[in-house]
């Protein structure tokens, strides 16, 4: 196994890691915390250099098919996601930090679907 390989994997694991841990450690407190969005932007840094990894390895960068498209779609929701919080704790919205875990359930659910799909590929390979 490559060490771009191992970097790749072990970047997309603790994207997978921090975005749980931020998701559901805001979904139990009830409100959306400054280190949640830490941690929502750890999981983002995360998925970007593992995702730029893998297509370094694969050696074409972004596929159109549906692995690309969603891990696409999910990497620009993590960004929307992180930029929200952010944005939310700087106007300190109190009404928006209580609902905002609705939003990152959401976008968990949906960045889980190229997770799955890149580790099919990946067990295929």
């Amino acid at each position: 196994m490559s060490k771009l390989l191992i970097l790749a994997i072990v970047t997309i694991t603790l994207a997978l890691i921090f975005y749980t841990i931020g998701v559901f450690a805001e979904k139990k407190n009830g409100t959306l915390l400054k280190w949640h969005a830490a941690i929502f932007w750890l999981g983002f840094i995360c998925d970007t250099t593992g995702t730029t990894v893998m297509g370094k390895i694969s050696g074409t960068g972004f596929s159109f098919n549906i692995h690309g498209i969603t891990g696409l779609i999910a990497l620009i929701l993590m960004a929307f996601h992180a930029i929200w919080a952010t944005v939310i704790l700087i106007k300190n919205d109190e009404n928006a930090r209580k609902v905002f875990h609705k939003f990152s359930i959401v976008v968990w659910a949906i960045w889980l679907i190229p997770y799955i799909i890149g580790m099919f590929i990946g067990m295929r390979a």
